[in-house]
């Protein structure tokens, strides 16, 4: 099953996951894996337990625990992508409870995606059957197992009578595994870099910014990067907003992202600088851990990370698997690179402003349609609809994620008036809905 889960995704596994694998299968402890950010972790755990579960049986059997919604999100997607044949549901705030439960009862999930607080939320219910749950994976341990979240995962753990074995997994380690876990015999994989634990593929930059208000020196780095992908990093979610605007004034494409927006401006905000409709994310440190978003160009330290884990995570959004990327730091007059850094750091000269192009457009640009799933409506839907009645090809069509009351598409840049006139008042699936540009 896992060989032809592997053709179905086009994909070999690196020496981690197979490691992973045969920790799992072959031992009956409990597994500990140490992978840099970007190394595919989540296959590592994926894989072997579709073998564990028993797909004849209803309940659930395995609990995956993540610190937020977005990775409980995309993990439950790739499992969707495997074809395991599995049925899994994710689970985290932002919407009801009540909802939730609705669909676990249709869903009847063999495996439950969430975050700490919803998770014990249903088991609180009675919506999961706390006896039935085998497998407890703790994604991101170290910071699902951090003070804040430590009464949650308790809570959670206790709740659990059932638990066979545990499998954690992170890019760093915790400085150790609360008591309350309960670990028994650990086989620990441990794939992180002896020294530096940033890929020699990425290639380390200074920026010196000749006043302490960078905004300025940020819009020219960026300039000069041109159309690539870039996420820009900084500490707090005030600092993250005045950025943006900063930035959309100057006539940059950006989405920006953090811990405050609604669940469904979040998503908007990500799925626009997955898709290729903004060529840079703004974002607290929210965007450097379990975000699954290929192909990340550079990213630019605006502010200093807040720790050695910190900048770990923020380096591994680039040069995933075995791509090259590049990690500028953007430093005011008082400012320096941090100590733990002990990559070589180069000098990034920005040529003179009247060099420089003006901020690059996307490709892409994304449409907000108001139906989805539970409409019954489809990607095939979408797609016939957008070259039936917006008059594309299909190879003007990118990226299209159908959620269930709304969907995402992402069509070539140039096409957008003219689709957006074309579709006005038309019906998909013989039912009118709105179509509009996500911006």
């Amino acid at each position: 099953m896992i060989d032809r889960i592997l053709d179905k995704l086009g994909i070999e596994l690196n020496d981690m996951q197979q490691d992973a694998m045969q920790a799992v299968l072959h031992t009956d402890r409990d597994v500990v894996v140490l992978s840099p950010t970007g190394s595919g972790k989540t296959l590592a755990y994926l894989l072997p337990l579709s073998q564990l579960i028993d797909a004849g049986d209803d309940e659930p059997q395995a609990v995956v625990v993540t610190p937020g919604r977005e990775l409980a999100l995309q993990s439950a997607t790739v499992l969707k992508n495997m074809g395991s044949g599995l049925r899994a549901m994710a689970c985290y705030g932002g919407r009801a409870t009540m909802d939730e439960h609705r669909v676990m009862k249709q869903v009847r999930p063999q495996i439950v995606f969430g975050t700490p607080g919803r998770l014990n939320d249903h088991l609180d219910k009675g919506n999961l059957n706390r006896y039935h749950i085998r497998y407890l994976v703790i994604d991101e341990f170290d910071k699902c197992l951090e003070m804040g979240f430590q009464d949650e995962m308790s809570r959670l753990v206790k709740s659990l009578p059932g638990l066979r074995r545990h499998f954690l997994l992170s890019a760093t380690e915790a400085e150790e595994i609360p008591r309350f876990v309960h670990m028994g015999r650990v086989e620990k994989i441990d794939y992180r870099m002896d020294e530096e634990q940033v890929p020699e593929r990425v290639h380390i930059y200074k920026v010196e910014s000749p006043v302490k208000d960078k905004l300025e020196s940020l819009g020219m780095l960026l300039r000069s990067l041109g159309d690539q992908s870039t996420i820009v990093f900084l500490n707090y979610r005030d600092s993250v907003e005045r950025t943006n605007k900063y930035l959309v004034e100057q006539g940059f494409s950006t989405s920006f992202f953090h811990g405050g927006l609604e669940q469904k401006e979040r998503e908007a905000s990500l799925y626009r600088f997955s898709n290729g409709s903004a060529n840079i994310l703004v974002s607290t440190d929210l965007a450097s851990r379990g975000l699954d978003i290929p192909d990340i160009d550079n990213i630019i330290h605006y502010h200093m990370p807040e720790s050695e884990d910190g900048y770990i995570h923020r380096v591994g959004r680039t040069a995933r698997w075995e791509a090259q990327g590049r990690a500028f730091f953007l430093l005011g007059p008082e400012e320096h690179i941090p100590e733990y850094v002990d990559a070589e750091v180069e000098e990034y000269e920005i040529p003179a402003v009247e060099e420089l192009p003006m901020p690059a457009k996307p490709k892409m640009a994304t449409l907000y349609i108001g139906k989805g799933k539970k409409d019954k409506i489809s990607k095939g839907d979408i797609l016939g609809f957008l070259c039936k009645k917006g008059g594309l090809n299909s190879s003007e069509i990118g990226k299209i994620d159908v959620n269930d009351r709304y969907a995402y598409a992402a069509i070539a840049r140039p096409k957008l008036r003219s689709v957006l006139n074309n579709v006005k008042g038309e019906k998909i699936k013989g039912v009118k809905t709105i179509v509009e540009e996500v911006r």
